[in-house]
């Protein structure tokens, strides 16, 4: 059987293929590119012959899929698998794997980076000092008596509302399937939005979630809170948050995702909107969590060929 890595996962090449050799042994051939290409023509002739790819978040839609007549298995090296098309290989019977779990760590981090980042002024209080400034109408904020609101209690959304508890915040939550965790109170949205200083979104991209925070949302929001998403660009209407921004209903946000994946036309509504920290999707990339991808990755190979596959999608 043909593996394919169709990009690199963040690690030197040599680890990596020194980690597949370990778990897969002599069980795959094994192609890994070391440079990455989207466009749809490369990836036909990069999988054409593969039985397993990897890939990161890329999109993989049908018109290459169609192309790969030994495809079995996809792994993606990511959370999310929206830009793969997975009903088409539903169709087909390709096994599709993700890797969740990898960067649950490093994106709660990030989560807090962008709050600290808005409540403390960092990126004004940077550009202050450097011209010879002061302080001087930048004092901010502080997390503890905060009320923290957590969109999505999977394992970030659980991890980040822990840490919020642990800065001395309230922690609400609103998710699909509650949870019983200690100093998280459940509520529905509505009542999580006109409560929250702090709203973290943590929800898959999916039909229910595109554009669930718009307009009629941000107008329940409190007009000191801010806004955190680093889950998806889709589940934010950017150009109502954007407004909502200018017209002051909400004091700032942390955007790590955007509708499409950066680089980001500087023409972005969001670009122009007071108190934004923008960052280009690096939430889940930290040197500990491309390791750990990687390793996740082989076991789902492993597993996989074993006749036991995990983290399966479809």
């Amino acid at each position: 059987m043909k593996l394919v890595f169709l990009e690199p996962l963040g690690v030197p090449g040599d680890k990596l293929m020194a980690m597949a050799r370990e778990k897969l042994g002599d069980r795959v051939e094994i192609i890994a590119y070391d440079n990455r290409a989207e466009d749809a023509p490369t990836l036909i002739e990069r999988s054409r012959d593969a039985d397993l790819v990897v890939l990161s978040n890329f999109a993989y839609r049908e018109e290459v899929i169609s192309q790969c007549p030994n495809l079995k298995m996809i792994c993606v090296a990511f959370t999310g698998v929206d830009h793969v098309d997975v009903e088409y290989c539903r169709k087909r019977g390709i096994t599709v794997c993700n890797c969740a779990g990898y960067s649950t760590v490093a994106v709660a981090d990030l989560v807090f980076g962008l709050v600290i980042a808005l409540g403390r002024r960092i990126i004004a209080c940077d550009k202050v000092v450097r011209e010879g400034g002061t302080k001087n109408g930048l004092v901010g904020w502080e997390l503890e008596g905060r009320t923290f609101g957590v969109i999505g209690t999977g394992a970030i959304g659980l991890r980040v509302a822990r840490i919020a508890a642990a800065f001395g915040c309230r922690v609400l939550a609103y998710s699909r399937t509650k949870k019983q965790v200690e100093g998280v109170e459940y509520v529905d949205l509505d009542t999580l939005l006109r409560e929250s200083d702090i709203v973290s979104l943590h929800v898959p991209q999916t039909p229910a979630t595109i554009g669930m925070i718009g307009q009629r949302e941000l107008s329940l929001m409190r007009p000191t809170a801010v806004l955190i998403n680093t889950a998806r660009g889709p589940v934010v209407d950017s150009k109502a948050l954007a407004a909502a921004l200018r017209s002051g209903e909400i004091a700032g946000a942390g955007v790590d995702v955007f509708e499409t994946e950066p680089p980001i036309a500087a023409d972005h509504p969001l670009f122009s909107a007071p108190n934004v920290v923008a960052t280009p999707h690096v939430a889940f990339a930290t040197a500990e969590s491309m390791v750990k991808r990687a390793v996740i990755v082989m076991e789902n190979i492993d597993c996989y060929l074993n006749g036991t596959p995990r983290n399966v999608i479809c």
